[in-house]
């Protein structure tokens, strides 16, 4: 860090500190390359980090072990969380998986996660509090960058790395592209202390991931680590639905989104109607499909502000891991050109996340359709099958 005219100067500086922002920073600082990590957050504890994560075995676990987290990883792990049920909106159960402990996607809390990575760091890489309001080229320095914050401060950089999620302020440096709503709604509730206080809706949930649809209409969620009921109702309808009904009026939310799930099981319309907290909506939205951008000097892009895209397939939180991890590896290889590092990185993620976003885009379209649940129980019975026949024979 060294001060230039009236900005303070970062040979890296990486912009968003969610899990993709900081798996990049710890992948470098365990090869002895530091890199300053700009948060809108104002603190470590400003709010909550959402629910679960299921850590793939061929991405975000990739990036933990690169980040030599690995043993702080698996104290985290939620022992049964893997487990899945499919019921239909009468509450009959199509399929109840148990959890087969083999740790292809095990669950964790998703600010556990983030904590161990935040440890990981040195104390000062992450400026807390910095909310990003331009961001522009410097002339006569090709490749350095100038990042303005809404409290007046600036800073300059050699390698910009946004990682400042779908509503990126980096982007627009090297791409027109913006996120467009998907067709899906979410609101979203949690049900504390299910087993003792709420046993009907819990023993709906099981153990893990619940997946209830009639149409394109779903209760979906997960059971966490201390049997708190994570929720969401997701919902196919226009981008300007959830200005129809009133949030802030608890009662009243609730009311709406029961009419929606009329006819349902009691348990399943409990998960609603019993909530323990305020119904928080959330349109999804995603980038095109295949979203890349020409080589641009000096910066780049990872996770959704790369490649968001829709939950369905599971990828978000695996995909940023995994790519912070691999520009990070990328920079530390080619230690003497840093484009040389990001044109690497680029030509590997561009055709993955591409993959990733077409998965998630057909998910969308298998769970949010007109005689859901049937096609998702019936590609589960395709895996079961084709996993039957490639099975070795036993005499």
């Amino acid at each position: 860090m060294t001060t230039i005219g009236a900005s303070t100067h970062f040979p890296i500086a990486i912009i968003g500190g969610g899990l993709g922002g900081l798996t990049a920073a710890r992948v470098l600082h365990a090869r002895g390359i530091e890199a300053a990590v700009f948060e809108l957050e104002a603190s470590r504890y400003a709010r909550a980090q959402g629910g679960m994560l299921d850590i793939h075995d061929d991405t975000g676990q990739r990036a933990l072990h690169a980040a030599d987290l690995w043993e702080q990883f698996t104290p985290l792990i939620h022992r049964g969380g893997e487990a899945m049920r499919i019921l239909d909106h009468r509450g009959t159960v199509l399929r109840d998986e148990a959890d087969d402990g083999q740790l292809i996607r095990p669950e964790v809390d998703r600010g556990q996660l983030r904590d161990i990575l935040l440890v990981s760091l040195p104390a000062r890489t992450v400026h807390w509090g910095r909310k990003v309001c331009a961001v522009r080229t410097v002339d006569g320095f090709p490749g350095r960058h100038e990042v303005e914050f809404t409290d007046g401060e600036a800073i300059t950089t050699d390698l910009l790395i946004g990682a400042d999620g779908a509503w990126s302020m980096v982007r627009p440096l090297m791409s027109g592209a913006r996120p467009v709503y998907t067709g899906i709604s979410f609101v979203e509730a949690d049900l504390f202390d299910a087993d003792e206080r709420h046993p009907a809706e819990a023993a709906a949930m099981g153990r893990g991931m619940l997946f209830a649809f009639n149409g394109p209409t779903g209760v979906l969620g997960h059971r966490e680590i201390d049997d708190t009921l994570h929720v969401y109702l997701g919902l196919r309808v226009s981008e300007s639905w959830i200005d129809t009904i009133d949030f802030a009026d608890i009662a009243a939310s609730k009311t709406a989104l029961l009419a929606r799930i009329d006819g349902w099981d009691d348990a399943l319309r409990g998960l609603i109607a019993h909530a323990d907290t305020p119904l928080t909506p959330r349109r999804i939205h995603a980038l095109p499909v295949g979203h890349s951008w020409e080589r641009t000097p000096g910066t780049t892009l990872l996770g959704d502000a790369a490649h968001m895209m829709s939950p369905f397939a599971g990828e978000g939180a695996n995909l940023a891991m995994y790519d912070g991890a691999q520009l990070a590896l990328a920079i530390a290889e080619n230690a003497g050109s840093t484009e040389e590092a990001l044109a690497a990185y680029e030509a590997d993620l561009f055709p993955r996340s591409a993959d990733s976003a077409r998965e998630s885009a057909g998910s969308l379209d298998l769970l949010f359709c007109d005689d859901s649940p049937g096609p998702l129980t019936s590609t589960f019975e395709e895996f079961d099958r084709q996993s039957a026949e490639s099975a070795p024979v036993t005499r």
